[in-house]
């Protein structure tokens, strides 16, 4: 960069003003203001008046992925549109600086920031969002893909199933959200395949999340003995679908109802993943509680069927589904599905980022919601993305008078866009729009065939 020392260090302070002023102000439960000043405090003591120091890397990285053009170079040319072109300054748009950058950020403060995030959204729920006083949690699996680089592939390898150089690294990804804003509270990352590379196993990695008198939703892959014999052991409550591998017979067990009854559980023969150990301390047999609504039997740990009505476990259990829309906004909206990054340490600082500027949005609608009592989910996500989006680069330049009414305008604004209600509304998983007509590649040899249109 062609800046002056000066410059680059009033670039610096002014961004550490609008940063300073949003944690202590009205935004001071979206950005973790402790490991922010932690970040200042370790800057600080090693600073090099560097242009791109860990909170203007930070502040970027996140900017850029709520920008449509996810780019180095377009992150650049917009942090210098911001600060570097209006003081006059011949700035270089090379992103190499840029680059470097982000290389040093630290794995860990990334996902530290991530998970602050999350706790700092669960504990501002309001109790009117949660369900019967309970923090309710949606577990779930994805796949992410990313270029084909030797480091990517060594780490995070190609499906067996395709031959070298014709697929692309995937990795698996397990996410745990809040039911009531949305927000992520922690995630684990793994290769595709392998061992101990399952949604189990990931999801055991991050269930210290959880917290006593929680709830836990899933889908039926979920419904396990060891799993919901460990949250019953720490007072976590289940509501999860029957697996597919286990029937049911409402003629045994206690009968609490048409098709509710309470059933016992004997414990299966141990898995090859548990040591000797822990198998022994699984309780011999659990209790659970199986009911039966529009053909889908739900297991849930609420055995007290006054205190908890079959039908309020099936609307609970409809709800399900909101994590399947979290992880389309985070991977179709916010473009996570194919990642950017050369190599596994910024892949996974890639994810990381992602799902802290995800949380930050989710946290802006939580706010917006509780300010015009409205709930979390009836708020678009993308049309708070587009919105924050669009509005950055003047709040970051904006004194701290002006900072706190135009955050009021943004949350004012952020209501209206509503989801609407459309009952009988079916998204069949089937692709309308077909493909271009081109061949796929089936070998790496050039050849003159794949340059033609199929006819």
């Amino acid at each position: 960069m062609n800046t002056t020392r000066k410059n680059q260090t009033d670039q610096i302070r002014s961004l550490k003003k609008c940063w300073l002023q949003i944690t202590h102000g009205d935004w001071k439960s979206i950005i973790p203001t402790d490991l922010i000043n932690q970040l200042l405090e370790e800057e600080t003591k090693n600073f090099r008046d560097r242009l791109f120091n860990p909170l203007v890397t930070l502040s970027m990285f996140i900017l850029q992925v709520m920008d449509s053009d996810q780019s180095c170079r377009n992150a650049v040319a917009n942090y210098l549109a911001t600060f570097g072109l209006i003081d006059g300054n011949n700035c270089s748009y090379n992103t190499g600086s840029y680059c470097k950058a982000r290389k040093r950020l630290p794995e860990k403060l990334c996902k530290d920031l991530l998970r602050k995030s999350g706790e700092l959204a669960v504990q501002n729920i309001k109790s009117h969002w949660k369900w019967k006083g309970f923090n309710v949690n949606l577990v779930d699996g994805t796949t992410v893909t990313m270029p084909d680089t030797p480091a990517n592939q060594r780490d995070y390898p190609q499906p067996a199933s395709q031959e070298p150089g014709l697929g692309f690294p995937i990795a698996r990804l397990v996410t745990i959200t809040s039911l009531s804003t949305g927000t992520v509270l922690d995630y684990a990352l793994s290769a595709w395949r392998g061992k101990q590379t399952g949604e189990h196993a990931l999801f055991r990695e991050i269930i210290s999340c959880l917290v006593k008198d929680d709830i836990l939703l899933a889908d039926r892959y979920y419904c396990s003995y060891f799993l919901i014999a460990y949250l019953q052991e720490n007072h976590i409550n289940v509501v999860f679908q029957q697996h597919s591998s286990r029937k049911t017979d409402f003629r045994r067990g206690q009968r609490l109802g048409t098709k509710d009854h309470l059933v016992n559980w004997k414990k299966p023969a141990r898995p090859d993943w548990m040591d000797k150990q822990a198998y022994e301390e699984m309780p011999s047999e659990i209790t659970v509680r199986e009911t039966k609504s529009k053909g889908i039997v739900i297991v849930s740990t609420f055995l007290d069927p006054k205190a908890t009505k079959r039908f309020e476990l099936a609307q609970l259990y409809t709800q399900r589904w909101l994590i399947e829309v979290d992880l389309k906004f985070i991977k179709e909206v916010m473009k996570m599905d194919i990642l950017r990054c050369k190599t596994p340490s910024m892949i996974r600082k890639e994810i990381s980022i992602h799902l802290l500027t995800y949380n930050l949005i989710r946290d802006v609608i939580a706010q917006a919601a509780a300010k015009h009592d409205l709930s979390p989910r009836a708020i678009s996500f993308k049309g708070a993305l587009q919105l924050l989006g669009s509005s950055h680069s003047r709040l970051i330049l904006m004194n701290e008078d002006d900072l706190v009414h135009a955050y009021a305008t943004i949350l004012n604004a952020i209501i209206q866009y509503k989801i609407g209600n459309r009952p009988g509304r079916s998204n069949p998983r089937v692709v309308k729009r077909r493909p271009k007509p081109y061949p796929r590649k089936q070998n790496n040899v050039k050849s003159n065939a794949c340059n033609k249109k199929v006819a």
